[in-house]
């Protein structure tokens, strides 16, 4: 799991000097303006903050070592109307030279010492959407119009049930494949599993709308 050192490319012992020096030249990098993206802008940004309110070398030595994994045994037992939402970042697995259909994918993920903006699971309640749910739980996921007007939340559903409220913009040939956008889609299984930020596959990328307003609004703060 990347700690604020690593995401701003300092040593744990960096003085204030040099943390301030490597925030800026990251966040120009990080900025949607400069071909960074709202995402890592927010996570450049973050973790800047995090080492400003005190974060230090013995907080990275217990954030970055190896985290002992729950058994399913443990996992919190889920009321009638709750899922447990598995994710992956889409851009992990281009990393990785991973596909989307590989039926190991999530096994491969849990394994590879990923953070928790890029792997993880969280519970969803009731009368929520998926990305709702994902700010939620203080995960930064793509989004512009929030409407179902364009496809920059869109998500691959890999397992489980995940109907949308409405659908005025995805093709069948993208539904078929289990393709939803988090703004408009809420679970009906108790377990699933979901690849977001899948955006630029083919016949989505053409259907994204530009960093919208509200996201805007946020790098502006």
């Amino acid at each position: 799991m990347a700690s604020p050192f690593d995401v701003l490319g300092i040593d744990p012992d960096a003085d204030d000097e040099t943390v301030e020096d490597a925030y800026r030249a990251r966040v120009k990098e990080a900025h949607p303006d400069h071909g960074g993206s709202v995402r890592e802008f927010q996570t450049v940004r973050k973790a800047y903050e995090r080492i400003r309110d005190g974060y230090d070398a013995a907080d990275h030595a217990e954030e970055t070592a190896d985290p002992e994994v729950p058994e399913e045994a443990e996992r919190e037992a889920l009321d009638p109307d709750e899922t447990r939402i598995q994710y992956l970042d889409y851009e992990v697995v281009q990393e990785k030279g991973w596909q989307l259909t590989d039926d190991d994918l999530f096994e491969k993920a849990a394994e590879a010492g990923l953070g928790t903006e890029e792997f993880g699971e969280f519970v969803i309640g009731s009368k929520q959407t998926l990305l709702e749910a994902a700010e939620d739980h203080g995960l930064v996921w793509p989004y512009a119009c929030r409407g179902g007007a364009c496809t920059n939340c869109a998500v691959a559903v890999v397992e489980g049930e995940m109907p949308m409220s409405s659908n005025h913009i995805l093709p069948s040939s993208m539904t078929d494949r289990g393709i939803r956008l988090s703004c408009l889609t809420a679970p009906t299984s108790q377990e699933a599993k979901i690849v977001f930020n899948v955006k630029h596959l083919p016949g989505l990328d053409d259907l994204r709308l530009p960093l919208s307003r509200f996201n805007r609004a946020e790098l502006d703060d």
